[in-house]
C-alpha cells in the first residue's frame, strides 16, 4: 500500500513539474486582463474585410480592440502576416507561403479583396501603439530566425504586447532571449490536435506538459473544454486565454472563466 501511494505522490509530483507555469510579467499580465482581443483583426463573416489584412486591424484600432495576429516567413525571409502554411483558403493559391518571395505575395489578395498580405512592419505603423497586440508566431522551418528578426521589432513598439505559439521551443526561445516579455502556450483538444500531429505530440501539447521547457505565463486554449492538466496549470497562476469566441458561444461563461477572450465576427466591449 505504501509503495502505490509513494507511487502516486511521485507521479503527482511529476506532473505538476511538468505543467507548472513561468513567473513573473505581473504588470504585463494586470494590463491585459479582461481584454478583448479582435483575432486576426476586427474581420468581417462577409470577408469584405478580410483576417489579417490592414484593414481588419486599422478598424480594430479604430475601435480600441486589442489584435491578434499570425508571424510567418516568406522564401525570402521576410515576415509576414498570415494564418495557414498554404495560401489556398485565403488566396485561392496552392501553395505555401514560404514558397513565395514577398514580392511574389504581393500579387495574390485575401478574399477576392484588393488587400494583400502585409508584412508585419506594416501593421507595426498601422497600429502604432494604440491598442495592445497578441502575436502568434507559427511553427516553421526557420522558427529561430523569425524570432531572432521579430524581437527587435517589437521592443521598437510603443504599446502593449505579448508572444504566443503551439510550438513549445518557439515560447521556450523567448523565455531565454527575451524572459521580461509576456509568453503564452496556445493548445486545444487532443481530439483536435491529432488531427495534425502523431498521437504523442498532440497528447504532450494538448495537456501542456511540455510547459516544463517553456514555462508559459499563459495558456490560450480552444474554447472547447480545457483538460485537467491545463485546469492544474492554471491553478498554479497560467493567465487563462480562450480562443476563438464567436457570438453563437456561452460569451458570460467563457468570461467568467478567463481573464483574456480573443473573439472575431461580433463587436464587444473593449474590456470585460
Amino acid at each position: 500500500m505504501w509503495i502505490v501511494l509513494l507511487v502516486i505522490v511521485i507521479i503527482l509530483g511529476l506532473v505538476c513539474f511538468l505543467v507548472a507555469p513561468g513567473r513573473g510579467c505581473e504588470k504585463t499580465r494586470q494590463d491585459f486582463y479582461h481584454l478583448n482581443l479582435a483575432h486576426r483583426g476586427l474581420h468581417t463573416k462577409d470577408k469584405k474585410v478580410p483576417e489579417n489584412s490592414l484593414a481588419a486591424f486599422g478598424r480594430a484600432a479604430d475601435a480600441g480592440y486589442g489584435i491578434e495576429l499570425d508571424l510567418q516567413l516568406s522564401k525570402d525571409e521576410q515576415i509576414v502576416v498570415f494564418h495557414d502554411d498554404t495560401l489556398n483558403r485565403v488566396c485561392g493559391i496552392d501553395g505555401r507561403v514560404d514558397a513565395y518571395t514577398y514580392e511574389e505575395l504581393c500579387n495574390f489578395r485575401l478574399c477576392g479583396t484588393d488587400e494583400k498580405i502585409p508584412l508585419f512592419s506594416e501593421v507595426l505603423e498601422l497600429v502604432d501603439g494604440r491598442v495592445p497586440l497578441l502575436v502568434e508566431f507559427k511553427n516553421g522551418p526557420k522558427n529561430n530566425l523569425l524570432c531572432s528578426k521579430t524581437l527587435p521589432m517589437l521592443r521598437a513598439y510603443k504599446g502593449l504586447f505579448c508572444i504566443e505559439s503551439f510550438s513549445p521551443f518557439i515560447v521556450q526561445w523567448f523565455r531565454k532571449n527575451a524572459p521580461d516579455i509576456l509568453r503564452g502556450q496556445l493548445a486545444g483538444p487532443y481530439s483536435d490536435m491529432k488531427q495534425e500531429l502523431p498521437g504523442w505530440q498532440a497528447f504532450l501539447l494538448s495537456n501542456c506538459l511540455l510547459n516544463v521547457i517553456a514555462r508559459p505565463h499563459f495558456i490560450a486554449y480552444n474554447v472547447k473544454k480545457t483538460s485537467l492538466t491545463v485546469r492544474l496549470a492554471e491553478a498554479f497562476g497560467a493567465m487563462r486565454a480562450v480562443w476563438t469566441v464567436r457570438p453563437d458561444g456561452d460569451i458570460e461563461g467563457l468570461k467568467k472563466k478567463n481573464e483574456v477572450l480573443i473573439f472575431e465576427l461580433y463587436e464587444p466591449e473593449i474590456r470585460f
